[in-house]
């Protein structure tokens, strides 16, 4: 019976995790297909400057902090499934609008709306895959969301590439409203389920609490874990030094190589297969140990491979690009991985997707200030030295986090967070 859905001893013979893995996947794919298509639509066929560029993360962040606390209350009281198909629907419709943007005046306010929609569908997704999955295949299921995250990086560029060599960006673009559309179908095929079975009494109790009142408790939760507020912390700050940069691989590449539209993609591609390595490695890893250990050794990866490429001249070989893209890969899937299940396991599970929604909030306020600050500073004193600097630092945001690690993350003396149900 498809409503047991916590049965079964492998987590891929769980048919209602499989199918909304599947949504997910196809959604991921997609999405590549569509960040590359504007990242070349808009670097290299309008020209836009480094702020300009900068102007496309600030779009999308800005939902995040206005909508992410409360999108994470949405997820834990409405029907997530129902939620994640109306945001897929309706995510699909905005791409095919975002196609016929003729300018950054309108590129941006259409980007602004889409991240909206997933501003919503993060933090149910999130708390979806907590309710329909045991404890103890939490790891398996962050891994494999990684797998599709960072995979799809791989092949969606590549193709990504080959249509943008044959077509335009705009093909790129409609492909990822088809594959969203196909993931809205792929949620269809998936029966209504009844989630957080685990506490029925808590999820009765809060269907009658005004939505302030939860959205309180989100944040009463966090700040009570030391867990949970010292990864939110770490991941705050690293995403800073990251968020710099990020949006300006671009600016970057066209210093490096000016002529060649491809390179971004196959960077991109080179970082997707190193994460998927290093995902595939983790997931074969003993589950809860050592998170100060792996945050801070993907932050020094990162780093690592952020300050190599700012390093590097004009025309300087593809393989020095493929090299520190790998390298860039192994950082983010192994702080990806981490980040992801320590919010997983250590949140109570009614509560995941308010602390998901947290999450998304924090970091959106970091991507408005941020990508502005980099374009800014790659203006003023150019790419290079850009990436260098800010690899330099966020490989020592890394070493805090591993030399300090025990500190920060008390594993030994893990807390357990009540949940405040309290409520007549």
């Amino acid at each position: 019976m498809e409503a047991s859905v916590k049965q079964g001893k492998s987590l891929l013979h769980n048919k209602v995790y499989m199918r909304v893995y599947s949504a997910y996947a196809t959604a991921a794919f997609g999405d590549w297909f569509d960040s590359l298509a504007i990242q070349v639509l808009v670097g290299y066929r309008w020209h836009a400057s480094p702020l300009m560029l900068a102007l496309i993360p600030v779009a999308v962040a800005l939902p995040s902090v206005l909508l992410g606390s409360v999108a994470g209350v949405a997820a834990d009281r409405l029907n997530k499934l129902k939620l994640m198909r109306i945001c897929d629907l309706l995510t699909a419709i905005l791409t095919v609008l975002v196609l016929f943007a003729p300018n950054m005046m309108w590129l941006l306010p259409l980007l602004a709306l889409r991240s909206a929609l997933s501003t919503l569908n993060i933090p149910a997704q999130q708390s979806m895959t907590r309710s329909i999955v045991r404890e103890d295949q939490l790891l398996q299921a962050t891994s494999l969301n990684g797998i599709v995250n960072q995979g799809s990086k791989i092949a969606g560029p590549l193709l990504g590439g080959v249509a943008l060599t044959l077509l335009s960006p705009q093909w790129c673009i409609l492909l990822n409203a088809i594959f969203r559309a196909g993931s809205y179908l792929l949620l269809l095929s998936v029966k209504n389920i009844h989630t957080g079975d685990e506490h029925p009494a808590v999820e009765v109790q809060e269907g009658r609490v005004p939505l302030r009142t939860m959205w309180a408790e989100g944040w009463g939760v966090m700040l009570r874990s030391r867990l949970l507020l010292h990864t939110m912390l770490f991941g705050l700050t690293g995403a800073l030094a990251i968020q710099i940069i990020d949006f300006q691989f671009t600016s970057l590449f066209r210093v490096i190589s000016p002529l060649n539209e491809s390179l971004l993609g196959w960077m991109v591609a080179a970082s997707g297969a190193g994460a998927v390595s290093v995902i595939l490695l983790l997931g074969k890893l003993k589950p809860g140990t050592s998170y100060g250990l792996r945050l801070g050794m993907g932050y020094v990866l990162i780093g690592g491979a952020v300050g190599g490429l700012g390093l590097l001249q004009p025309g300087a070989s593809v393989i020095w690009v493929l090299l520190f893209g790998w390298i860039l890969g192994l950082g983010n899937g192994t702080f990806f991985v981490t980040f992801n299940y320590c919010l997983q396991k250590e949140t109570p599970p009614h509560m995941t997707g308010r602390i998901f929604g947290i999450q998304s909030s924090i970091l959106g306020l970091v991507m408005i200030t941020a990508p502005l600050l980099g374009g800014w500073l790659v203006e003023v004193a150019g790419p290079g030295r850009i990436f260098m600097n800010f690899g330099m630092i966020q490989v020592l945001l890394g070493l805090v986090g591993v030399l300090f690690g025990r500190v920060l993350w008390p594993e030994a003396k893990r807390e357990s967070v009540q949940p405040m149900v309290e409520h007549s």
